[in-house]
Formats: C-alpha cells, sequence, structure tokens
C-alpha cells in the first residue's frame, strides 16, 4: 500500500523477534518494514526475511550509516543494546529520519537534552519506550482518577520485579549488561510503573531511594548464555519514593524476586482506589480492579471489574510503542511518548541510584 509509514528496524536481537516484528506485522495495513540493520549479517537478514512476508522488498544492512544513505524510510525503530542508544539515535535524527527508541533514551540527561534539541532542529518526531501509558487499559486507569469519582489521588504504589533475563529461560540475547551499572531493575522494569506514575501526577520533585546486591552471582538460565555464572555489579533490589506537589509515589524494583502477586501498581485517592494486577501486564487491554467508599452506606462499598470498551492496535504492552509513533507519523494520534516525559523518567532512574548510595533524598531538575 503507497500510503504505509516506512520504517527501519536497526537492532535485531530478541526484543525484535520476540515482540516488534510480530507488532509491526499487525500494523501492516498502515505501516512497512523496509530497512532491518544488526551488526550480525544472519540476524539482519533473518528480520528482512520475516518482515518481507508482509512488506514487501526488504534490505538488510550491517551499518546504521549506510541503511540511513538508503534514505527509504519515513521512521526508524532504535533497538540496538541500551548504551548505543542516544548514538543511534542521534545519527538518524541528523539524517533528517523521525525515531522510537526503546528505553532508555540515552544514558544521561545531557545525552538526552542533546537528543530532544536535536529533534526540534530537524522537525524530526522523537518519542521513547516504554508504551505503558498508551494502552487501553492505563488510559481506563486515568479516566477511572481523572472522572473525581473515586476523590483526589494521593499516593501510587507499585512493584515490578523478577529474576531479570538471566532467569528467563525463553530470553534469546545476552543478559549480562542488565546486571551491569549501564542498566540494572529500574531502567529495564522500573520504568514501565515511573512512566505511569508520572503520567498521573506530572513531573517529581524529589526521589529518595535505597539498594542493595541480595544475590551476588547468577546462574544464567536463558537460551542465549545457559550455565554461565555471572556477576551483578549493580543493585538487584530497589525501593524508590517519589515527592510530588499534590502526591506521593513508592516503587519496589528488583532481579532478585522469583515471584509475587502483588498488584503492578494501585492508585489510591481520597474515595477509592484503582489497582492493576501482575496477570496481564502486558495485554494492554486487560481489566482492572476498582474500589470505591461509601462513608453514609457500607453496603455500596466494594470492588467492581472496569475492562477497556475497545482493543488496542496490537496485543501486547511493548507493541503499543510503535503502533502510537505511526500513528503519530499518519497524524492520527498527538505524541504521548515524549522524549521529554522519557528524560524525566531517565533522571529519576539515575538519581535513585545516587540517592541509594549517597543515603539522602535528592532534587529532581527535568519536567515535561
Amino acid at each position: 500500500m503507497a500510503d504505509r509509514i516506512r520504517l527501519a528496524v536497526v537492532g535485531c536481537g530478541d526484543v525484535a523477534f520476540r515482540t516488534y516484528l510480530p507488532s509491526l506485522e499487525q500494523l501492516g495495513d498502515v505501516s512497512c518494514v523496509t530497512a532491518t540493520c544488526d551488526l550480525d549479517s544472519g540476524r539482519a537478514r533473518s528480520a528482512a526475511e520475516l518482515s518481507g512476508k508482509w512488506s514487501g522488498d526488504v534490505r538488510s544492512y550491517t551499518d546504521v550509516g549506510a541503511c540511513l544513505k538508503s534514505g527509504d524510510f519515513d521512521g526508524l525503530v532504535n533497538l540496538t543494546p541500551g548504551p548505543s542508544h542516544p548514538r543511534v539515535t542521534h545519527e538518524a535524527l541528523a539524517a533528517g529520519v523521525h525515531v522510537f527508541s526503546e528505553k532508555p533514551l540515552a544514558n544521561s540527561i545531557p545525552e538526552a537534552q542533546a537528543l530532544i534539541e536535536l529533534a526540534k532542529e530537524k522537525g524530526r518526531l522523537l518519542l521513547c519506550a516504554p508504551a505503558t501509558t498508551v494502552t487501553n487499559r492505563w488510559l481506563l486507569v486515568e479516566r477511572l482518577v481523572k472522572s473525581g469519582e473515586l476523590g483526589l489521588p494521593t499516593l501510587i504504589t507499585g512493584q515490578h520485579s523478577s529474576m531479570g533475563p538471566a532467569g528467563w529461560r525463553g530470553y534469546t540475547g545476552d543478559p549480562e549488561p542488565f546486571y551491569s551499572p549501564e542498566v540494572g531493575p529500574i531502567l529495564d522494569l522500573g520504568v514501565y510503573l515511573l512512566h505511569a506514575m508520572t503520567s498521573l501526577f506530572g513531573p517529581a520533585l524529589k526521589v529518595s531511594a535505597s539498594g542493595t546486591i541480595a544475590i551476588p552471582q547468577r546462574r544464567v538460565l536463558s537460551q542465549g548464555a545457559a550455565r554461565r555464572v555471572i556477576e551483578v555489579r549493580t543493585f538487584d533490589h530497589v525501593l524508590l519514593q517519589l515527592e510530588f506537589p499534590n502526591g506521593m509515589a513508592q516503587l519496589t524494583t528488583s532481579f532478585a524476586v522469583a515471584a509475587s502477586r502483588a498488584p503492578a501498581i494501585e492508585v489510591h485517592c481520597t474515595e477509592g482506589s484503582v489497582s492493576v494486577g501482575q496477570g496481564g501486564w502486558f495485554d494492554p487491554d486487560a481489566s482492572v480492579d476498582v474500589y470505591k467508599r461509601d462513608e453514609d452506606n457500607e453496603h455500596a462499598e466494594g470492588w467492581r471489574v472496569e475492562t477497556p470498551s475497545t482493543p488496542g492496535a496490537v496485543d501486547n504492552l511493548i507493541g503499543m510503542g510503535p503502533a502510537h509513533f505511526v500513528a503519530c507519523l499518519r497524524d492520527e494520534e498527538e505524541p504521548v511518548l515524549t522524549a521529554e516525559h522519557a528524560c524525566h523518567v531517565l533522571e529519576i532512574a539515575l538519581r535513585a541510584k545516587e540517592s541509594a548510595a549517597a543515603g539522602r533524598a535528592l532534587t529532581l531538575e527535568t519536567t515535561f
């Protein structure tokens, strides 16, 4: 179809094959992949062959510069390893290409701010994962809270934890970088909830955190590096508190939790609460539990289940990122997953590590 948004997928690792390419196939009526790029030529070719089933002719590359010089696409989906995100995004923006980046946007706040300025200078769209806040599930939470039915929101609590990629048998990539100071559980898992928390309460004012390494060595269970033993070089337990102008938030995020039935996130208001369960976390259309209290009639108090009324564009939370990116490029949606928001969440994550090391609360400077 001539009017489809043309995309390049740069970085053809586990997340590309597991989530992004299947999601882009679901978006085949409105977008197509015209280029794939990876340092491993085999992975780039495999991604091109898979994408070609719904996209048509797809070229594969091993060099980002050569891929960009082809000029055969409108937007680039940056799925390279986290430390490479800012370099690849900068090259794409400089070449006049719109970018959707996996998390994190950059490795530092100055890097992130430079990318934001470059996008503005070039008049290009720069969006960033995670896509929590554009899922129908979270939009339902926002409508419930902002309707006033539950009173004023005062507190958000959340937990997003696991054993990390080393304990995920189905993972096909190298898990070791996730346990390094450059990543850790906040940047890998916690950002999903930090985006949600700040979407409701706005920019945070202060962060206070504590952290520890609970399990210093890990036997790798994932397919990509099974039976290796890796060292944990960053906090694998992090407890984080945020102060907002009109509320508080608390987050537990960890790579040292075997399993949990705690809610992923709960929003507590003066007249009730909304609870989002761990089950179906990556289902963008999953239901939520709502509690409404009534001081005058105890029989009117209790829990009910609410479900989004319409299905999302794709069937998983991660895939809602490129779905939103494509919709914005087609002028069908206004940007929500903005780089400014991602920069603020990045500052929270980075300052949380500093706070845990320093043992005190730290002020946040960015906004969105």
